[in-house]
């Protein structure tokens, strides 16, 4: 029979003691991992702002403003930039607005605030400033999140979030933010316009951003646009102004989107999207150049090694030993939809998760072509240019 001792059964508990550690971490981080987390934010009406349709229009706005402009900070980034002959990288600091979004400190604000950020502070009010690092950031959206180090929880006043898929043209908003560092300014409007196609500093496109007359200036940007509930249903973004300041033409990313990228940020830093693994080009501008075989679509001028589109048999451009340019497949659907161009194959692969597997329709020597595809992750995130 064989013997244990004492000290093998120590060992022996000690062992499955950590594994049972280990695995309940394990489990716990999963689970985590797993979660919406979108749960997790206040939906709820601040419940000292009365119904609008119950009070004046003064007194909403004085009701929204003392409730929200609480958890409306002031966000200053230094950043490292070339100097006026290029030859000197010096700082300089830039402000811009955010709003709390939870307990642990979590602040959602724009992408653009960020850019080759070295540090973060944020004010809650008043003159104290409060470190903050950053948490994740997505150019391709404009939306990033912050968390501050060591702010109290007791000073944090968390701005709930509403329902952007149900607004209206001319529905009353309010703006809380810091134009030209102005602590906590108020502006109204109403709701000028909805899906409104704009433009993140990466080119990226932006679908169904709302659009505004409420005065929103630099330092605006990153600051909730509010319903006259006290619900944030946009994040401010951008003004279409010739002279750089409100012309009464601003426009805030969807809540809804937030909703979808924040959990992400704040799991991993980052938002998984699904690529083809390409690089593409649009059709149109070429086809006025040279003969193509259609009007619109996106050229796949390289396809990228072990990626998706490489794996499933899709062509990229090349030259001949003739020295003759041969065009490679070109993408003109997925899954059913018509993809005109590179905003088209965004939105539609944007619809999917990586691993899938999705129907590209090519066109190639003249010929229709069905290939199926599975989406992967691109191995090289510093290239934006690749699908």
């Amino acid at each position: 029979m064989y013997k244990i001792t004492g000290r093998q059964i120590l060992v022996i508990a000690l062992a499955s003691a950590l594994f049972a550690v280990g695995s309940v971490m394990a489990v716990q981080q999963l689970w985590e991992r797993l979660q919406p987390l979108s749960s997790a934010f206040s939906t709820s009406t601040p419940s000292n702002i009365t119904e609008p349709s119950m009070g004046t229009d003064e007194q909403n706005n004085i009701e929204v403003y003392k409730s929200i402009s609480p958890g409306v900070v002031n966000i200053s980034a230094t950043a490292m930039v070339r100097g006026f002959f290029g030859l000197m990288v010096e700082p300089q600091e830039g402000t811009c607005s955010g709003s709390i979004i939870d307990e642990q400190g979590d602040i959602v604000t724009n992408a653009h605030c960020l850019e080759n950020v070295q540090k973060l502070s944020v004010s809650l009010g008043g003159e104290k400033k409060y470190a903050a690092r950053v948490v994740g950031v997505d150019a391709d959206t404009d939306l990033a999140v912050i968390r501050l180090s060591e702010a109290p929880k007791e000073a944090l006043t968390i701005v709930p979030m509403g329902d952007s898929d149900r607004l209206n043209v001319g529905q009353k908003v309010l703006a809380i933010g810091n134009p030209f560092g102005l602590d906590r300014t108020l502006t109204t409007g109403v709701i000028s316009g909805l899906e409104r196609p704009i433009r993140a500093q990466n080119n990226r496109q932006i679908e169904g951003a709302i659009q505004t007359d409420a005065s929103i200036n630099p330092g605006n940007s990153g600051g909730p646009l509010l319903d006259s509930h006290g619900r944030m249903i946009g994040i401010n973004s951008q003004i279409l102004s010739p002279s750089g300041a409100s012309a009464g033409v601003g426009f805030a990313i969807p809540v809804s989107i937030a909703k979808r990228i924040i959990p992400q940020l704040i799991r991993s830093g980052e938002v998984r999207r699904p690529k083809l693994g390409i690089i593409p080009r649009d059709v149109a501008p070429l086809a006025n150049q040279v003969r193509m075989p259609v009007s619109d679509g996106v050229l796949i001028l390289q396809v990228q090694p072990g990626g998706g589109a490489a794996n499933a048999g899709l062509r990229g451009t090349v030259q001949t030993e003739e020295g003759d340019i041969e065009f490679g497949d070109i993408i003109v659907g997925i899954e059913g939809e018509k993809v005109k161009n590179n905003d088209d194959l965004f939105k539609v692969l944007d619809k999917h998760q990586v691993g899938d597997t999705v129907n590209v329709e090519v066109v190639r020597n003249g010929r229709h072509l069905t290939v199926p595809v599975r989406l992967t992750e691109p191995t090289d995130r510093r290239r934006s240019v690749r699908e």
